[in-house]
């Protein structure tokens, strides 16, 4: 078999309950709702992080984001960069001879050449290098270039930059990131596709992040129709994922004025949201189809994370990574293909704005069990000073996101003190009987807990000793 192409698909901000079939059809996917019964369907598979940059870096890398840099989606303070002596999935399959192509979100480096797409393995890209876009008033990062919005809805260019990618490179074999905008705001989408969520009675807020998923989808098929008429569907790998949570609360900018900053929604009953270790944060939908590879149509219920996937494509291509740092995942396609046991591999998340700490919103996996240390609440700011870089910052990202070739480079102030109080106490969940997270089993098992909870300290202290030397600023 010759190698495969591989088409992977990343929504933005988007939950298992943003499916139409695990969601009653209140919202209509339609093509992801018929992929899913054409592909492997991982039920516990999890993001790098709760949050983008971190996550997209754990994909793009095989590694924890704490080790590349990439540990918070703070462009201006370059907090979203992704280190340099970090080796991407297109670096490897660019240096195996693959086409290697990135359309939509970047988000691991969006100021300085150095951490350009084009600079990290991606012969093409066409798309946006920071966090968001706005879906009608986008600036077009082509290859270095910059081409100014034509009046299109962002989502339908993107599905026609990787149809071209596509039809360019059919001869193949070729690597294609296709990474949405949506559901991420700017709430924005087209009336007509809004008018029938908001007949149903849905906040306007939830009407618009549907709309948003549906002119998705129909751009999930416009690409699974390409790959058809070019005659490589059969021997090409599609994976559809999200980097993380739906999120659920917005900032007043990020919405229409009048409409709710709440944009709560159904998700299936999971915990948390996007920037939560909970699983509503983490958890995040995987279909994997490869009609000549995979037999589809079946659900892998053990655990998969974001690390493994670069171990497993490059294992399906048959190509060896370049020399690079050491990895965290591991190849996963014998799960996929359901031979052998799985493997019951323990996994960590930790997230929090700017550098870590250790102490809050952290989460381990070790088989069933699952390990969370709460948010702590009023880690906060220690000046009225603080607050004003805090809003200089979020001026200053604005302004970059309309014209991302005027500023070049990061900030250079500090980050703010914080004051960290005492962390809550640790939560114990079986994921296996209780996935939504409801019984807290801490005090049933204060043995286990201890253990998990010194590994999950010890892996703290291992990556951030590697995020400390991977910090290029």
């Amino acid at each position: 078999m010759p190698a495969p192409n591989i088409v992977l698909i990343i929504a933005d901000d988007m939950g298992y309950g943003d499916f139409g079939r695990f969601n009653d059809g209140h919202v209509r996917t339609p093509v992801l709702d018929g992929l899913i019964d054409e592909s492997v369907c991982l039920t516990q598979h999890y993001s790098g992080s709760p949050i983008c940059a971190p996550a997209r870096a754990a994909l793009m890398t095989g590694r924890y984001p704490h080790r590349t840099g990439a540990i918070t989606p703070q462009e201006t303070l370059g907090y979203d960069r992704l280190g340099l002596d970090e080796v991407t999935l297109a670096d490897a399959l660019k240096a195996a001879g693959y086409a290697t192509g990135l359309v939509g979100k970047w988000h691991l480096g969006a100021l300085d050449p150095r951490f350009h797409p084009n600079a990290r393995g991606f012969d093409e890209f066409a798309g946006f290098r920071g966090g968001w876009a706005d879906y009608y008033r986008w600036r077009l990062d082509r290859n270095g270039s910059f081409e100014e919005s034509d009046g299109r809805y962002l989502t339908d260019v993107l599905t026609e930059e990787a149809v071209g990618f596509i039809r360019r490179h059919s001869a193949g074999p070729f690597f294609l990131n296709v990474a949405f905008n949506a559901p991420h705001s700017p709430l924005q989408a087209p009336d007509a596709v809004v008018a029938p969520y908001l007949a149903m009675g849905l906040s306007k807020g939830v009407a618009l992040t549907y709309a948003m998923i549906e002119v998705m989808d129909r751009g999930v098929g416009r690409i699974l129709q390409t790959l058809d008429d070019s005659g490589v569907a059969g021997n090409t790998i599609v994976l559809f994922t999200s980097d993380n949570g739906p999120a659920f609360m917005l900032r007043p900018d990020q919405v229409p004025e009048g409409v709710s900053i709440d944009t709560t929604r159904f998700n299936c009953g999971f915990n948390g949201a996007k920037g939560s270790v909970y699983e509503g944060g983490i958890r995040v939908p995987m279909v994997v189809r490869w009609p000549d590879g995979l037999d589809g149509g079946r659900a892998v219920d053990a655990l998969a994370h974001f690390i493994d996937w670069l171990p497993t494509l490059l294992a399906v291509a048959g190509v060896s990574r370049p020399e690079g740092p050491a990895l965290d995942g591991h190849d996963i396609l014998p799960l996929l293909r359901g031979e052998g046991e799985p493997s019951t591999p323990v996994r960590f998340w930790q997230w929090n704005n700017y550098s870590p700490i250790a102490t809050t919103n952290a989460a381990m996996r070790d088989g069933d069990w699952k390990l969370v240390r709460p948010v702590i609440e009023g880690i906060v700011a220690a000046t009225p000073a603080d607050q004003r870089l805090m809003e200089m910052y979020v001026q200053r990202d604005i302004d970059y996101k309309y014209r991302p070739s005027e500023v070049t480079r990061i900030a250079d102030w500090p980050e703010p003190e914080r004051r960290v109080p005492d962390p809550q106490p640790p939560e114990l969940y079986n994921i296996a009987a209780d996935p939504l997270e409801q019984t807290d089993l801490a005090a049933s098992d204060p043995e286990r807990v201890r253990r998990m909870l010194a590994a999950l300290e010890s892996w703290f202290e291992d990556v951030e000793a590697d995020r400390r030397r991977a910090i290029t600023r």
